[in-house]
């Protein structure tokens, strides 16, 4: 028996019958940010809640405890393997156990309505069925091992810009289509323990008070779990009326005294508030935090795994003859664009964790082509905000050790507590430094660089900043975040910084103050601040010019484009799909002298590419986890199949996407497409994208035929869809089929075209095998104040894309 199968055998309500209201009130709202309230007496623990959809921080940001960093969610959806997001869910929960977590955050399935989306590279496709499917063996994966799975966010919240007030106008047939299929079969089909409320509201009502969260969620699909809200996102009392259970963080919330009272005046029924205990406590069961404990989890080797998840996700966009490469025949490679040497593994904002370490693509190129002569140049800046420094290059001026001292002070400048820290960029969202008393913060290092270089070093905080520079006062400015959400103080804090000539081997000393002044509200207790440095600003006609003669001399070069942290994260949207900086013009002008030019895109979303056809080879490494370079050049050399295939359209122009806003008009964003976002809405719009929903190629070829369907459907029965694959190239590789239905004469609104489900192949060369795909009759069903099956045929078609669909055959849905 699975942990997602576990019969909650504690007798629950004799637990619940010897708590007082104020205890069962107490149970409803968090211990504080990360972990819920304990009752010894009745033999429960508190629970340990973590951000996670891809890697497990633990309850503390800290790079003292580092953590596991896997692929994003985009590139985990690329691989469209069901059995990678079991492993990845799995792999999740052994970081999970190691951390003594027992509810990770995720996975994030909201839907790309907009390739605008801020938080686009946490969530897995556009299309419904895909998102679904994925999520369901992701929640799975990690259940099996006792951890909790949480997906999020629930529902319709698929921007980010005000996102905490925003209101989210959808109709009821696009809510049942689009955007609660994931959730639903991660709920029905996976038993997921948790669903994490949101902060927008949905046609008018706010999430945490919806309707939504009973009907559906309860009535109809049988959730016994725990809905937790997001952070902050329970605003009121009222809410405690709704099926909303758990609200976080704590301890202080808007439920507590005020829940109290309301029970006691009889505005809320005891048995109300029973029912929510009673969920938490058949949680604390599940996750071994009730009358049991966790247990180890059994799992493969997680970086190995990251690994083999990062290039299963890499997308082959272009390949014209050029990859993969044969190193005995190198003798130069040309390495160009920041993101080859400060790669992006993650997106930003709550999803991000801690690794232990990050070899980016340039060192990892260069320590698999031994005798090589690979040469480096940044061609085009991106990086924008501040790095912090590695621990090899600072020194804690208390300990002598590599790190940096960091010192809390209260209103009378008294030390109240110290850290020794390993590292230049900080986040406290919990843990035990004593942000809410302090006052004061400082940080101290000295700094050794290794090579001459000149950059701008400074702060990165909110507040009034201070910066001394061996011994001179360089910085003393207020310094305002980039935003006005609740987060962006931690999110989106201002930079200041002042330029600074580094000798190598020349130790620099840097001391740091932030005064905090009086702070209250459910965030008192974080904060965020990096010291550190960026590049200091050329002229970009010269760094291209530099690459370009790199290039020229090189057999191949290798250009690597992505996006940076000001573009992909949470608490805000993007305005625009383009490449920062000059990163375009990079791209063309290398083209330009070396006819062997392969361009990585390192991004968590859809990117403009307009040299796309000008390259001879184009990889997706979307953000590829901490073996993102390791994994890029296994891709690169051959060892693996790039396995990816996208599983949302990537267009040519950003005016021709057909689904573009993310901005709310009046408070409120609205969903006018209805059912019709991604392919569908391009397949509607009759636009041709770059590249369709997925496009992708391997290294070698294959064939499909045969298109054939076992009889007809009932409305709760299904049919078997086979097509033949035969690998005809000369080496392994991988195929995806994909399948989609078609009803042009439907007496409903439907798509032009939907995704019905597909079939990963795996084939030697020359091998034939025939591959099975599942059609139920609720993959043709539509939503009309309930499921309805409309009779008639339908058309199935199969191919490698949303377009190019090769065979067919017809399917008969019975009355």
């Amino acid at each position: 028996m699975t942990h997602s199968d576990v019969d909650v055998t504690v007798d629950l309500d004799a637990l619940i019958s010897q708590l007082s209201l104020e205890e069962k009130v107490s149970l409803l709202t968090g211990r504080d940010f990360w972990s819920t309230v304990a009752i010894e007496r009745i033999g429960l623990r508190s629970m340990t809640l973590s951000d996670g959809p891809s890697g497990v921080r633990g309850p503390e940001w800290d790079e003292r405890s580092p953590s596991l960093n896997l692929p994003s969610a985009s590139a985990l959806s690329a691989s469209f393997d069901p059995e990678i997001a079991y492993r990845y869910g799995r792999v999740a929960a052994s970081e999970a156990r190691r951390k003594g977590v027992d509810v990770v955050l995720g996975p994030t399935i909201n839907m790309h309505r907009s390739p605008l989306g801020g938080r686009h590279f946490e969530a897995f496709s556009e299309d419904p069925r895909l998102t679904a499917e994925l999520a369901a063996f992701y929640v799975r994966g990690l259940q099996d091992a006792g951890v909790g799975a949480t997906p999020k966010h629930y529902i319709a919240n698929d921007y980010e810009t005000d996102r905490f007030t925003a209101d989210t106008q959808v109709s009821e047939k696009a809510l049942r289509e689009v955007y609660l299929l994931a959730f639903e079969r991660a709920v029905v089909e996976s038993h997921a323990w948790l669903v994490m409320s949101s902060y927008n509201s949905i046609n008018g009502t706010t999430a945490t008070e919806s309707d939504l969260l009973t009907t559906p969620l309860v009535d109809e699909w049988g959730f016994d779990g725990v809905v937790v809200s997001d952070w902050t996102a329970v605003r009121s009392v009222d809410s405690a009326k709704a099926d909303q259970h758990l609200v976080m963080p704590g301890p202080i919330g808007p439920w507590g005294d005020a829940l109290v009272a309301a029970v006691t005046a009889g505005e809320i029924h005891e048995s109300t508030i029973d029912e929510k205990v009673r969920r938490i406590l058949r949680l604390a069961v599940r996750v071994g935090a009730l009358g049991g404990e966790p247990q180890p989890v059994d799992c493969e080797d997680g970086v190995m795994f990251a690994r083999e998840a990062a290039a299963e996700g890499m997308v082959l966009l272009e390949n014209r003859g050029e990859l993969p490469w044969d190193a005995s025949s190198l003798r130069s490679v040309a390495v160009l664009g920041s993101n080859a040497e400060q790669a992006r593994t993650q997106g930003g904002g709550s999803a991000t964790v801690v690794p232990e370490r990050v070899d980016p693509p340039l060192e990892c190129l260069t320590k698999a082509l031994p005798g090589v002569d690979v040469r480096y140049a940044v061609g085009a800046l991106n990086q924008v905000g501040l790095a912090g420094f590695p621990a090899e290059q600072i020194t804690n001026p208390v300990t002598g050790l590599p790190g940096a001292r960091v010192e809390f002070l209260d209103a009378d400048g008294v030390q109240i507590f110290a850290e020794d820290r390993l590292a230049t960029e900080y986040v406290w969202f919990g843990g035990d430094a004593p942000i809410a008393p302090a006052r004061t913060v400082r940080a101290a290092f000295t700094l050794t660089p290794q090579r001459d270089e000149q950059i701008e070093l400074g702060c990165a905080v909110t507040g009034p900043a201070r910066v001394w520079i061996d011994g001179e006062l360089r910085i003393d400015e207020v310094i305002s975040p980039e935003g006005e959400d609740l987060g962006a103080a931690l999110l989106s804090p201002g930079v200041a910084a002042v330029p600074v000539e580094l000798r190598a081997g020349v130790p620099v000393e840097v001391r740091f103050a932030v005064e905090l002044g009086e702070r209250d509200g459910a965030l008192a207790g974080a904060l965020a601040f990096t010291v550190g440095g960026r590049p200091r600003q050329a002229a970009p006609e010269q760094l291209i010019a530099e690459a370009v003669r790199l290039a020229a001399e090189a057999d191949v070069a290798v250009v690597v484009v992505g996006t940076n942290a000001k573009v992909e994260s949470e608490g805000f949207d993007r305005d625009t799909l383009a490449l920062p900086g000059h990163q375009d013009a990079l791209v063309e002008a290398v083209a330009a002298v070396n006819p062997r030019t392969v361009v990585i895109v390192n991004s968590g979303s859809p990117v403009l590419m307009p040299w796309r056809d000008k390259v001879a080879a184009s990889l997706l490494g979307w953000f590829g986890g901490q073996e993102f370079g390791h994994a890029l050049v296994d891709v690169l050399l051959g060892a693996v199949e790039p396995g990816g295939r996208l599983p949302t359209t990537w267009p040519s122009a950003q005016e021709d996407v057909p689904v573009l806003d993310v901005t709310p008009r009046d408070g409120a964003v609205v969903y006018e497409e209805g059912i019709h976002i991604g392919y569908r809405a391009w397949l509607r719009a009759d636009a041709a994208p770059a590249y369709w929903f997925g496009h992708g190629v391997g290294y070698t070829t294959f064939e499909i035929g045969g298109l054939s369907v076992s009889g007809a459907l009932a409305p709760d029965g299904y049919v078997e869809a086979a097509v033949t694959v035969t690998n005809t190239g000369d080496r392994a590789g991988k195929h995806v089929v994909l399948l989609f239905a078609e009803r042009p004469d439907s007496t409903v609104e439907r798509p032009a075209r939907w995704f019905v489900g597909h079939a990963v192949v795996r084939l030697a060369a020359g091998d034939t095998t025939r591959a099975f795909i599942t059609v139920t009759a609720r993959d043709l069903a539509h939503w009309d104040a309930g499921w309805a099956y409309e009779p008639g045929g339908f058309t199935l078609r199969a191919g490698a894309t949303a377009v190019d669909l090769p065979l067919s055959a017809a399917v008969r849905l019975e009355a």
